[in-house]
């Protein structure tokens, strides 16, 4: 029997409203939760709060990665990208503009060692556990390891109680929106391949994973 989360509690063959913000009191217990595990959160009332706190973040000179992430789009972070008057050195431009094959997965593999990598999560527990599935897995190694520095762009829709919850968020509303968009844009649909849960984060690797929650319906 597949239970989903509604409301405050759990109930059998109850959906769960997935464009709905999370209340106050769960907004703040995950705060408070995402930094007991090692993380930087912080919320925000509008995108463009959340994009200037991006630009802040992110200093003149530094290396930078992003995903395929339509939360990114959103708030406007890809379109300023596009723009070309940002002062980083943005490797994902350098390897969608590579057109040598052998030498655009060299630049792969070098992008992988960035100093900021910026994205989003598709589910973000209560208790502070940060959830995101993968088609082909190219953010993962930035996400769990290799970028001194993460940031990412979240909606508090996207919060929910339990791992469980954040399972059945990425079965009901993530990889079916996300499959539809890729029939779309490429013709064919997304595999759910794999999954990153990051439960802390050692504060003794000396990283900085920054999350920031924004009350509005942004992303999947």
């Amino acid at each position: 029997m597949l239970v989903y989360w509604s409301d405050t509690n759990f109930h059998p063959f109850t959906r769960m409203d997935y464009t709905a913000l999370a209340a106050s009191e769960a907004l703040a217990q995950t705060e408070a939760a995402l930094k007991e595990n090692g993380f930087l959160p912080e919320s925000f009332a509008t995108k463009e709060e959340a994009l200037a706190r991006m630009k802040e973040l992110i200093p003149a000179g530094a290396s930078l990665m992003n995903g395929a992430s339509k939360t990114l789009e959103e708030v406007g972070f890809i379109g300023y990208l596009k723009e070309g008057t940002h002062p980083w050195n943005n490797l994902h431009a350098a390897i969608v503009d590579e057109t040598d094959a052998q030498k655009k997965a060299d630049l792969r593999k070098a992008g992988i060692l960035s100093d900021f990598y910026a994205g989003s999560a598709h589910a973000v527990t209560e208790d502070g556990q940060i959830v995101i599935a993968s088609n082909t897995g190219s953010q993962l190694p930035h996400l769990a390891f290799t970028s001194p520095n993460i940031i990412l762009v979240v909606s508090t829709k996207k919060i929910v109680p339990t791992l469980d919850s954040a399972f059945a968020r990425l079965r009901e509303q993530v990889i079916p929106l996300e499959d539809e968009r890729m029939k779309g844009v490429y013709g064919y649909g997304t595999l759910w391949a794999k999954t990153l849960i990051l439960h802390k984060e050692n504060v003794a690797l000396g990283r900085q994973v920054h999350v920031l929650l924004v009350e509005e319906d942004l992303g999947f």
